[in-house]
Order: structure tokens, then C-alpha cells, then sequence
């Protein structure tokens, strides 16, 4: 029998519950995936409060993995049995031992990308891989502002920026954190527990503010980094890990230097196989050049997930966190 972490209700760690699950057999395009390694991610958070509502319950969640294929329903081209395999998409269902997926969902992982790896890359990889290489398209010589530098997907993006040629500020709150954003690529880390990151920013800048900030804080950071940008700059939202962005006159991007607003999604910058596989291939590529490190720097059983999200919550995880199958 497979087991898995379910919840019967939104709500906090407590409704994360260990238990047996029926999982079946690979219908027409699918394939069914034994877990070796599974990401932790801040969207498993928005699953499990029910901020972003699963369709029914009791629900698995979990977006990311890493395994191997066991079985293929009818009509599969994309992978074959024994194929090493992640990803990091929908449906939600990742905290589990086995799981069938739809195939064109999953990506062959290279021999020398290990499963912890992958596991612990493929979300936050492919985020910043799309916000670095498509909704802002980073060139040598920008300055940009990466909110949360020492998280997981802030300590791939610093590395990627950075390789990128450009000046890198990141923020992170308290000494060991801005020192691990500094020692992964950040050329300026803000201590927002100690410094006014607005004032630092213009100051960094010779008060021109930077072309895009990418922020997946949200609440707390989103008017004041609205002020960090240059005339006509790009303001990604791309997450809310304090809450959501209230709402807003959205005169006040004219106000503010006719600024530039997305709320991108990796789900849609993927949605087609093709443009899943090309920014897996991107990401892939740039791991294996040696040119953004994946550090798993933390790991816990499946079985303890709920401990996993009172940490991630507490921000005392910094980097990648892989749940062991």
C-alpha cells in the first residue's frame, strides 16, 4: 500500500496526516511515478490554508518531484518505464510515495543531476528561469532587486543574475541569511529587519532606481518596492509569502513613473510541453556548467511534512528543503 501526507480540511500543519492511499494504475497518457525525493515549496503552504483552493478533499499536495517511472498508460511518447523523471506542475498531489501524472508533465533528468537535486530545482529552477530569461529579460550591465535572496528560488536567481552580468541586490532579514545571499551571487544584501531597503536602493542606483524588482513577499514589500523602480520598470509579483497585496489605485503606476505590472505564474510560462521542456533544458544546462549551484539545505521524511511547513513558515529554512521517500 502507498501512503502519503492528506489533508481532510485546509488549515494549519496539524491537518497534514500520514496515511494510506489507493493510487491505481496509469490510464491513457499517463505514467505512474515511484518518488524518491519531493521539493518543499511556498505554494504547498497556500494548498494546505486553502489560500489557493484545492478542487476536493481529502487532498495531497505538493507540486515538485523527483523518481522513476514504473508503469505507462496507452499512448505515452514522452517517457518509458524506467526513466529517471521530475517535475514541477499541476495537478497537486507530490507528498506521496507513488503517484500517477500526466506524462507530458514530466521531464528525463540528465545521468549527473542526482534526484535530491531535481527534486529540490525544478519549481524554484524554472521560476527563475522564466523571470530572468522572459517576463524581465536580464542583460548585462542592469541592476535589478530580487526580494527574499537567501530563499530558494532568490538563491538560484542571484547565481542566474549574476552569470547574467548583472548587479544583483538582494534583501533578507538578519546576518545569516544576507550573508548566504552575498556568498551565492548578490552583490548587495539589505537587511530589512535593520535597514529602509527604498532608501538603500537609491542610494545603490545614484537615486535612479532599478529597471525590475522581483518580489514574491507581497504585502509587506510590494508599495515600497513600487518606489525602488526607475521610470517605466517592471514590477514582478510573482508570490505573497506575507500575505496578499491589498488593493490598489492602479493610477498610482502612472504616479509612480508610468511603471510596468505582472503577476506571472510558472504554470502558464510552462503550460505548453515545448516551453516546459526548453526552460527545463535551460536550467538543466546551467546547473551542469557549474554556473548556479543547487544546495539541498535541508531534508526531513515525507512522513514529517508538517514539522517541514512550521519550519518554512517561521523562515528558518533558507535555500531548497527535499522531503526523503
Amino acid at each position: 500500500m502507498t501512503k502519503a501526507i492528506r489533508i481532510h480540511q485546509p488549515g494549519g500543519p496539524e491537518q497534514m496526516v500520514w496515511e494510506e492511499v489507493e493510487v491505481g494504475t496509469p490510464g491513457p497518457g499517463e505514467a505512474l511515478v515511484r518518488h524518491t525525493a519531493v521539493g518543499l515549496n511556498f505554494i504547498d503552504v497556500y494548498h494546505r490554508t486553502g489560500l489557493y483552493p484545492l478542487p476536493k478533499m481529502p487532498a495531497v499536495i505538493g507540486m515538485e518531484a523527483a523518481g522513476v517511472v514504473e508503469q505507462i498508460g496507452s499512448g505515452v511518447t514522452e517517457v518509458k518505464v524506467g526513466d529517471r523523471v521530475a517535475y514541477a506542475s499541476p495537478p497537486p498531489g507530490a507528498y506521496t510515495e507513488k503517484r500517477i501524472m500526466p506524462a507530458h508533465r514530466l521531464v528525463v533528468l540528465p545521468d549527473d543531476i542526482a534526484d535530491t537535486q531535481a527534486a529540490a530545482m525544478m519549481l524554484q529552477g524554472m521560476t527563475a528561469q522564466y523571470l530572468l530569461r522572459t517576463t524581465y529579460r536580464v542583460q548585462p550591465g542592469d541592476t535589478i532587486l530580487f526580494h527574499a535572496a537567501a530563499g530558494g528560488v532568490g538563491l538560484i536567481a542571484c547565481q542566474w543574475a549574476k552569470h547574467l552580468g548583472a548587479t544583483v541586490i538582494g534583501t533578507a532579514g538578519g546576518e545569516a541569511k544576507c550573508a548566504l545571499a552575498r556568498a551565492h551571487g548578490a552583490d548587495h544584501v539589505i537587511d530589512y529587519t535593520k535597514e529602509d531597503f527604498v532608501a538603500r536602493v537609491k542610494e545603490l542606483t545614484n537615486g535612479k532606481g532599478v529597471p525590475v524588482v522581483y518580489d514574491s513577499v507581497g504585502k509587506d514589500t510590494f508599495m515600497r518596492s513600487l518606489d525602488c523602480l526607475k521610470p517605466r520598470g517592471m514590477m514582478v509579483s510573482f508570490g505573497q509569502s506575507s500575505g496578499s497585496v491589498p488593493p490598489f489605485d492602479a493610477g498610482i503606476l502612472s504616479a509612480k513613473g508610468s511603471l510596468y505590472l505582472t503577476r506571472p505564474s510558472l504554470m502558464t510560462y510552462t503550460a505548453e510541453r515545448a516551453d516546459l521542456v526548453a526552460s527545463a533544458a535551460e536550467l538543466f544546462e546551467v546547473v551542469r556548467s557549474g554556473d548556479v549551484k543547487i544546495e539541498v539545505r535541508q531534508t526531513y521524511p515525507l512522513s514529517e511534512a508538517a514539522q517541514a511547513h512550521r519550519d518554512l513558515e517561521a523562515r528558518k529554512t533558507t535555500g531548497s528543503t527535499v522531503f526523503i521517500v
